[in-house]
């Protein structure tokens, strides 16, 4: 499969530079510039990033929305980090491949197959990351309940989790993402995040292991800091910093509704907030957060309608030493 797609003939619509140059302003009043010295990963859902409409601007009557106009400012977002974690890409890579043409040759992506089933929606994970700044360190893997660990309320991950390693300098790290399956109610979750914590933490406790930094993000489908789904996600002493706490997480969010679907989170021992880093070599700033992309792109359409060529989820990023 080819990884450059070319986008519509012709000048580029008014329209979409000017989204392109507030897109970018906002970005860089937001999130720090990328310098010798730090790391900026990024993890953001991508509603159903699968296929694309080959306009500059979809029609009405086309199928899907996602169009060439709203690549252009995923493109703005993905590039200002050195990592990003990509949730519901789909089984056609069209719009993946294509959001790479518009990239750049340094950004590069790892991917993982589609998990199959019904319950794997025709999904895969994947990284994007800028190949100047940091390189794949070899280490890629998804992760497999193994028979002990399984029961009947969770046989397996329902999309696996896909692992990856990368190296900035001489620091290497280890990214895990994942997209926690959404289920009829909230606590059809929690077996599916005890689990991964479970896993992910006797992962970090392993001697001997290629498991140096171990950083877990995505789509957790979280609903509040409070709830057994939380207290599930931090029961190995994963914890996300105090800086993501208030971000919105989602276009719908609002005062009423304030969810934490998505998280950066990574291993503090003894467990709790606060506690001592099992990072090493790898420093977290205190900067991080989500980006609103709603005030500066596709004005004038429905929050509804953004959420099919952007996303109904904001991106989510943090900065590190390296």
């Amino acid at each position: 499969m080819t990884t450059t797609i070319a986008p519509p003939p012709g000048p580029v619509p008014g329209a979409v530079t000017g989204d392109v140059d507030r897109m970018r302003a906002a970005l860089a009043a937001q999130i720090p510039a990328k310098t010798t010295k730090n790391l900026l990963i990024g993890t953001w859902n991508l509603r159903a990033f699968g296929d694309l409409t080959h306009k500059w601007q979809s029609a009405q009557d086309d199928s899907p929305k996602r169009d060439w106009h709203a690549l252009a400012c995923i493109a703005e977002v993905v590039q200002r980090f050195d990592v990003t974690a990509v949730q519901e890409t789909r089984r056609d890579t069209t719009a993946l491949f294509a959001l790479l043409s518009l990239l750049g040759p340094r950004y590069q992506v790892i991917a993982s197959d589609v998990t199959e089933g019904g319950p794997g929606n025709g999904e895969r994970l994947a990284y994007v990351y800028d190949s100047e700044r940091v390189q794949a360190s070899g280490l890629v893997g998804e992760l497999v309940l193994p028979k002990e660990a399984r029961n009947d309320d969770v046989d397996q991950f329902a999309r696996t989790p896909y692992a990856a390693g990368f190296v900035r300098g001489a620091t290497e790290f280890i990214l895990t993402t994942v997209h926690v399956l959404w289920g009829k109610e909230p606590a059809d979750r929690i077996s599916e995040l005890t689990a991964f914590a479970t896993w992910m933490r006797g992962w970090a406790d392993r001697p001997a292991d290629w498991n140096h930094n171990l950083l877990v993000l995505g789509d957790f489908n979280l609903d509040r800091l409070d709830d057994p789904l939380f207290a599930a996600f931090v029961s190995t002493g994963l914890w996300p910093p105090a800086e993501l706490g208030t971000e919105p997480r989602t276009i719908f969010d609002d005062d009423k509704d304030h969810h934490q679907y998505d998280q950066i989170a990574w291993f503090s021992d003894p467990t709790g907030p606060g506690a001592p880093s099992l990072l090493d070599g790898l420093t977290y700033t205190g900067h991080g957060g989500s980006f609103d992309f709603l005030p500066h792109a596709l004005q004038g359409l429905t929050k509804g309608q953004v959420s099919w060529r952007l996303s109904d989820h904001y991106p989510l990023w943090l900065e590190f030493l390296a």
